[in-house]
Order: C-alpha cells, then sequence, then structure tokens
C-alpha cells in the first residue's frame, strides 16, 4: 500500500511529533508531511503529543503555535478532517486552539470505524498501569479543579512548571525501567474486550511497532505509532490495511 497514490483512499495516524521551537526540524518534517502526503486523505488523526508541553489556550502567540495551527487548517479547509486527541504533554489543549486549527476534539479512547474494522484510538498512557507513580500524577493534573488552578496562574509561571516537569519526567524516565514505562498487556487486553474491537492504535511508549494478540479466542492487534524526535513517522490505513512508514521515506 502506498499512501502517495493519487485519489486512493486512505487515513492518517499520527502521535508524539512534541513539536518546540528549540526543535525546528521535528516541526519542519510535519508541515512537510501536511503539505505532501495528506492531501486528499479520508481523515487526519493527532493522538496526543502535539506539541511538547502547553501551558493553556490563552498562551497561543508563540511563532510555532501559529505556524501549526495554519498548516493544519489548511488541510481541514481542503476537506480532510483532522482529529485530536489529549496527550500527557498537551492535556491542557482546548477547544480555542482546536477551533484555530480546525481539529475535532476527541475523548480518550475513541471508537471508529476503520474502513469496515471498528479500531480502539487511544494516547496509550492509561495502560501504563505498571508505572503507579505516573498514574496517580495523570489523575491528579487532569482533575478539572486542578487544571482550573494551573490555568489561573501567570503565563511565565506556566511555562517554567512546565519546563520543570519536562526536566523531571526525564529523570524519573531514567530511573525506571522500559518495561514499567511500556502498556501492561492485560490492560491493553481488557481495553479490547471493553471495547468489543480487535484492533487498537496509540503512542505514547514511542516503541513503533505491530503487535498481535488473542482476546477471548478473537486474532487482535495494537499498532504502536512512532515519536517525531527522530526522523518521525506516521501510520497509513486504507482498505487493504495497515502501515507503519517512515516520515523521511520517498514513497511513503
Amino acid at each position: 500500500m502506498s499512501d502517495s497514490v493519487p485519489g486512493a483512499k486512505r487515513t492518517f495516524f499520527l502521535a508524539d511529533l512534541h513539536l518546540a521551537e528549540e526543535r525546528p526540524q521535528a516541526s519542519g518534517r510535519f508541515f512537510h508531511f501536511l503539505d505532501t502526503r495528506t492531501v486528499g486523505a479520508d481523515a487526519l488523526y493527532i493522538l496526543g503529543d502535539l506539541f511538547e508541553y502547553w501551558v493553556g489556550d490563552d498562551d497561543i502567540d508563540s511563532p510555532l503555535a501559529r505556524q501549526t495551527a495554519k498548516k493544519i487548517k489548511t488541510l481541514s479547509e481542503s476537506g480532510t478532517p483532522v482529529y485530536f486527541m489529549h496527550g500527557n504533554r498537551d492535556f491542557l489543549l482546548a477547544e480555542r486552539y482546536a477551533t484555530l486549527c480546525g481539529m475535532s476534539l476527541l475523548t480518550d479512547p475513541t471508537v471508529i470505524d476503520l474502513y469496515g474494522t471498528p479500531t480502539l484510538l487511544t494516547h496509550g498512557d492509561t495502560m501504563c498501569t505498571d508505572d503507579r507513580s505516573y498514574q496517580r500524577f495523570r489523575k491528579l493534573v487532569r482533575l478539572s479543579t486542578v487544571k482550573h488552578i494551573l490555568l489561573a496562574l501567570p503565563h511565565g509561571l506556566r511555562h517554567a512548571m512546565a519546563g520543570a516537569a519536562r526536566s523531571g519526567s526525564e529523570q524519573a524516565k531514567a530511573r525506571k525501567s522500559y518495561d514499567i514505562m511500556d502498556v501492561n498487556q492485560e490492560a491493553v487486553a481488557g481495553a479490547l474486550r471493553q471495547y468489543g474491537v480487535s484492533r487498537m492504535i496509540h503512542g505514547h511508549t514511542h516503541r513503533p511497532a505491530r503487535h498481535t494478540l488473542v482476546v477471548d479466542g478473537r486474532n487482535c492487534e495494537r499498532l504502536v505509532l512512532p515519536d517525531w524526535y527522530g526522523e518521525g513517522g506516521y501510520l497509513a490505513c486504507s482498505e487493504e490495511g495497515c502501515e507503519l512508514l517512515s516520515a523521511s521515506s520517498p514513497s511513503g
């Protein structure tokens, strides 16, 4: 399957772009992807962590935020719907910025009909249940009262806190095993069982792969999206199936 075939029905999935002013290569690759590979697509799904961090929709005047919104809006206005699901780094992104981008916000998780196959979409962090300290932190910061308090703080303080959180996260990950930070297999099976689907697409773990598993006698698959700290990549799906592709691939 090639996602570059003119008129071919296809849907794209991205996650973990972690766009930041200090990483112009990632944003450049993303903008090139939008300009060259998504024209005429059935849909684009961004499953979290579009930005390295997001401190609120009242702070969207940075060149990167504006340029990203312009690029995504151009795709949306061309007729390709764009959907966004929150990640752990940009859970404060809200309706104002989504509207600026022309994106529709999705709850996590969401089930879609992907060319006849019911498919569960999630950022993926909720299934990393072995990382208990992270799960406690996630539950805390997603509380509406906590988000309200955070958004009431001055922009400068929010940026400083986000920087400290990024640094703390990297230090914490350095002390944890990869297995703890990966998804829990029972959590994966439980989600597939709960929603009655045989396919799951997620990001967060930065371990792109296609995993097969059997749940209650059903053959299932779990597709993990790549991050964009390196060359970047995405999942392209059509009626023929799904394929993980590199953002630098000339034929992708």
